[in-house]
């Protein structure tokens, strides 16, 4: 141990170890070179700082570090191949979960997102179902979730596996087979008395027992303009005592007229769209949980940003062997959809101008300059405008988008794939331009700034001045 009291010179007679003792002279001297020295650092740093060159495309991103782990097996939670019938299929040991989508794509993208979270939160393995067409017309058919975004790495990122319904059970014939659901829609729908429609049926051959929830399930009991539900209180469902407690007689199935209580193995809801941790509408806020911890992590199939990226190369001209440039993506709602909420005014007056796009995209030029040292010059349209004079106008400022006519998209691909070429080229920007009240353009922003580090700016629309600022 050392003894303090050794260390003042004062004590010793004569030293071992003579303290260095600068003069006062010699100790300016020394601060005044320090001082000098560091002035002459900051000024480096400065003009390096300020004449790094802007960047006409991205930086090579900074790769982690390669983790050996071996892969999530996800079929491990079957017990093998599809069958007949799902319950042969599952395992004792595993719980799991499902739900229905039926809204717009996006929105069910939202919904197959909070399913998962929820599926995290109690601890079961999700069994996500295809996309329905039921923006696009029926012909499109379904297209898998797997066709989409990669479920592979998304049961990495988020730790436990995330099944397919074609991989539970045989579906081109499917048996129909009875179940017991809970009904969220009928808890938190004021006016309904009937469960959602879940084309289960059709589906997956499921005929489902519905018993409405409990009323408590609903965010704001009885305010029927805010059908939201916390995902703890769903998930209360599913333990004791909450599930005995809110009990009712379940209503019949609609082919076998079965009469069964939510199902204990496979636990099942029929709508997980208005589902929230904390605010109504939360995929709008940072914190939301189902985006940070789930949806941010459904990234797009490597064949699928393949596509999206032939789309952008011939649109840029950009050789195979060249990297894609920055640009930004501009999301221009303006079908009916939209014009309906335009109390009767026409698009040139409700929906946003060129020059209030040009004001946007100037703004995000500058942050991603200031930011990230990157200047993107090209912007990119994507648009459900039909119209092709008002295309004519967006080519004549010098923007791009991709022409699905003379590429062909629906025959090559199918008619899906315009909307999802579009989403993907979309969220594949430096910065994007979204809509105002458009969840595709919201859930597009989030992965640009998520994926990306990118900018997203939401543009207000409804007047002429709707987006002054």
């Amino acid at each position: 141990m050392l003894d303090d009291s050794l260390s003042s010179s004062s004590q010793l007679d004569s030293p071992r170890f003579t303290p260095l003792r600068l003069t006062s002279r010699r100790r300016r001297l020394v601060v005044t070179s320090a001082a000098v020295l560091s002035v002459i650092s900051i000024l480096v740093l400065a003009y390096l700082s300020s004449s790094r060159p802007l960047l006409l495309v991205p930086q090579d991103p900074i790769l982690p570090p390669k983790d050996d782990t071996p892969p999530l097996d996800r079929k491990s939670v079957l017990l093998g191949p599809p069958t007949g019938r799902f319950r042969d299929n599952l395992r004792n040991d595993t719980k799991y979960i499902t739900s229905w989508i039926s809204a717009g794509w996006t929105n069910d993208v939202m919904t197959y997102g909070n399913l998962i979270y929820l599926a995290t939160l109690t601890e079961r393995v999700p069994i996500i179902g295809p996309f329905t067409p039921s923006h696009i017309g029926g012909d499109a058919g379904n297209v898998l979730f797997g066709d989409v975004f990669d479920i592979d790495y998304l049961s990495e990122k988020i730790g436990m596996p995330v099944l397919e319904w074609h991989e539970v059970k045989n579906l081109s014939t499917p048996e129909i087979e009875d179940i017991g659901c809970w009904s969220v829609w009928q808890a938190v729908q004021v006016r309904e008395s009937t469960p959602r429609g879940t084309n289960a049926l059709n589906l997956q051959g499921l005929d489902i027992s519905f018993t409405a929830g409990p009323k408590w399930l609903q965010k704001i009991p009885g305010y029927e303009h805010d059908p939201h539900a916390h995902f703890w209180s769903i998930a209360s469902l599913l333990y004791s005592p909450a599930r005995e407690e809110s009990l009712i007689p379940p209503q019949p199935s609609e082919v076998h007229g079965a009469l069964l209580p939510p199902d204990e193995h496979l636990a099942c809801f029929d709508y997980l769209y208005y589902v929230c941790a904390h605010t109504s509408f939360e995929y709008q806020q940072d914190m939301s949980p189902a985006w940070r911890f789930v949806t941010q992590h459904f990234r797009w199939t490597n064949r699928l940003q393949s596509i999206a990226d032939g789309y952008l190369r011939r649109m840029l001209s950009v050789p195979d062997d060249e990297p894609i440039p920055p640009y930004i993506a501009i999301h221009a709602r303006r079908a009916r959809d939209f014009l309906v909420y335009c109390n009767g005014q026409n698009k040139e007056y409700c929906f946003p101008s060129i020059a209030t796009y040009q004001r946007r995209i100037e703004e995000i030029q500058e942050e991603t300059r200031e930011r990230l040292g990157i200047f993107p010059q090209h912007v990119v349209m994507l648009s459900d405008e039909e119209e092709s004079d008002w295309w004519d106008s967006i080519r004549a400022v010098g923007w791009y988008a991709p022409d699905h006519v003379a590429e062909d998209t629906v025959n090559k691909y199918g008619k899906w794939y315009p909307v999802l070429i579009d989403a993907v080229i979309q969220s594949s920007g430096i910065g994007l331009i979204g809509m105002d009240g458009s969840t595709m353009s919201l859930l597009a922003g989030r992965r640009v700034q998520d994926w990306h580090n990118g900018v997203f700016k939401n543009i207000k629309w409804g007047s002429p001045d709707a987006d002054d600022h």
